[in-house]
């Protein structure tokens, strides 16, 4: 059974018993608290806390995906048998339709029935002093016929938030040839930041399978790099290394999802872990056919994963190829008339020459990561103080604005009511299929992500364009009113409900035309905008499109 089907059963089981097939989001995702998608329930937070209703969003309060996942904490380990930066999530979630018996009722019959596996032992909760034992989930098991249960503690058996805070609870894991293959997530409880536990008013069910690890038990291999999720792409490279072949492997694949989710190389967030990932690959395969490699990474998962687009990767692998080859050689010849290299004097070989921590390790093996990691940490703290000092201390800041000046200020106050026009006319042309995904206002543009399924036509973006301007000559007056978040919720005011949003909030009003959740500031009616422009409309990232706009 090669990859392609196991995604196809595993799919194709859950939809026959009433789940809906929710597409994978981006790897780069709308939840603040965490730098890259890491699991599948990210996309469905909301969800769990009540914040959306998933019978309105997907017609059903069970829905079924494959989710797109980074790990940055596993890039040190890759090279092993089983550590892995991406990776393929598969996970079932039901909010509020259906709990333990089904979920585990499912599982069961998916990994003995449908992937022909035997079940070794499962692991329950025992419980704590704060949450008591899962005999639930055990008796369950039992009624199923499993008797190996293994009981363990909050490390191993109950799974808490991604980021500060969310819906949390116990875990029942299923292990085939001794290694942990599903994870059951009954989410029962909301984990504050102060880690106290509030019972959730609605229980959910959060499961979630790798991919990689299916594969290895299915096809009967030894570890995730013989699967054909990878025996391809490891067969290129012309490497004696195993662990380095993997390397390569591993970098390469995730550096083509992460380009086609959007992300750009550059020395801060996910930009950084892309170029890390692809300067590590290019020095580790300095006589790797990189171009071929890529394509055939297209070519094996671009049937599951449409968005893959073999054009925009070379182009953006290249770029960063021909600019790190330059540097490389004049920082390697630099590096060599060096004699001691600290923390200090890697991160400063970094900076100027983009030499990653691994080649400079090289000439002094006793270099740690962390040390380094603080000295750019260090540099961070440095360019923010001195932007502090651009803008005289902390600059202007005005609601959600922040300025070098007041004409500055003044021009952002603009594009910044622009944009809640330009949001609602989107919605006006397109349907209510668009939700906002970001903005960002700078003196000289407004960039507006939004997701939409597909490129805009010209038509469509005149219409949204003439919406707009048709609003500003109506010289419309912008109210703001404080309210309750809920009130806010009910009159229908428009926001980024992924976002964490105070109790109380302000709406902001355009006439009857625009209503948002907002912090500020505004002009006072739309004459003051200006006209309008669109410039350039565009895929931000896979499923997300994104508009950047000016006023003259």
């Amino acid at each position: 059974m090669d990859s392609q089907e196991i995604r196809q059963k595993f799919l194709k089981f859950f939809e026959s018993r009433g789940h809906k097939i929710v597409p994978s989001s981006s790897l780069v995702p709308a939840d603040p608290s965490v730098l890259l998608t890491t699991a599948g329930m990210q996309q469905f937070k909301p969800y769990f806390t009540g914040q959306k209703d998933p019978s309105l969003d997907f017609g059903s309060k069970n829905t079924i995906s494959i989710q797109k996942s980074f790990r940055t904490s596993d890039i040190e380990e890759v090279g092993d048998e089983s550590h892995l930066t991406f990776f393929e999530m598969l996970g079932s979630f039901s909010f509020g339709g259906y709990f333990k018996k089904e979920a585990i009722e499912y599982g069961y019959e998916f990994i003995t029935q449908e992937m022909g596996l035997k079940i070794d032992y499962v692991s329950v909760f025992e419980g704590d002093s704060e949450v008591p034992a899962d005999t639930e989930s055990e008796r369950i098991w039992r009624s199923l016929g499993v008797s190996n249960i293994k009981k363990f503690g909050r490390q191993d058996n109950f799974w808490g938030p991604t980021g500060l805070e969310g819906p949390c609870g116990p875990t029942t894991e299923i292990y085939v040839n001794g290694v942990e293959i599903w994870n059951l997530v009954f989410n029962e409880f909301y984990c504050r930041p102060d880690k106290t536990l509030e019972p959730l008013k609605v229980k959910g069910v959060d499961t979630g399978m790798g991919m990689e690890r299916l594969a290895v038990a299915v096809q009967k291999k030894k570890n995730i790099f013989e699967t054909d999720l990878f025996e391809q792409l490891i067969d290129q490279i012309d490497v004696a290394d195993e662990k380095v072949k993997r390397i390569i492997t591993d970098h390469i694949r995730a550096s083509a999802f992460l380009i086609t989710d959007g992300v750009r190389p550059s020395n801060k967030e996910a930009g950084y872990i892309l170029r890390r990932l692809m300067r590590r690959a290019m020095i580790y395969g300095s006589k790797t056919d990189f171009e071929r490699l890529l394509l055939k990474v297209v070519d094996l998962y671009g049937g599951f994963y449409k968005e893959l687009n073999p054009v925009l990767i070379l182009e953006v692998f290249n770029k960063e190829s021909n600019q790190f080859s330059d540097t490389l050689a004049r920082g390697m010849k630099e590096l060599e008339k060096i004699s001691l290299v600290d923390a200090a004097v890697a991160f400063r070989f970094y900076e100027s020459y983009g030499l990653p921590f691994e080649v400079i390790k090289d000439k002094n093996p006793d270099l740690k990561r962390e040390d380094f990691e603080a000295e750019f940490k260090k540099h961070q703290e440095i360019s923010r103080a001195g932007a502090e000092k651009k803008f005289g201390g902390h600059g202007l800041v005005e609601g959600d604005l922040m300025a070098a000046n007041p004409e500055e200020l003044k021009i952002k106050t603009r594009l910044h009511t622009a944009t809640h026009l330009l949001n609602a006319s989107l919605h006006k042309v397109l349907g209510d299929v668009v939700s906002q995904r970001g903005s960002d206002i700078t003196a000289e543009r407004t960039r507006f992500d939004f997701a939409f399924e597909r490129k805009m036509t010209p038509q469509e973006i005149k219409q949204v364009e003439d919406l707009v301007n048709n609003k500003i000559k109506e010289n419309l007056p912008v109210k703001t009113e404080e309210m309750a978040l809920e009130e806010a919720k009910a009159i229908g005011a428009a926001g980024v409900f992924d976002s964490k949003y105070s109790e109380r909030v302000k709406v902001y009003s355009i006439g009857d035309f625009s209503k948002e959740i907002c912090g500020g500031p505004h002009v006072s009616n739309t004459g003051e905008i200006g006209k309008f422009r669109i410039i350039k409309e565009e895929a931000s990232s896979a499923g997300v499109r994104r508009i950047r706009a000016i006023v003259e």
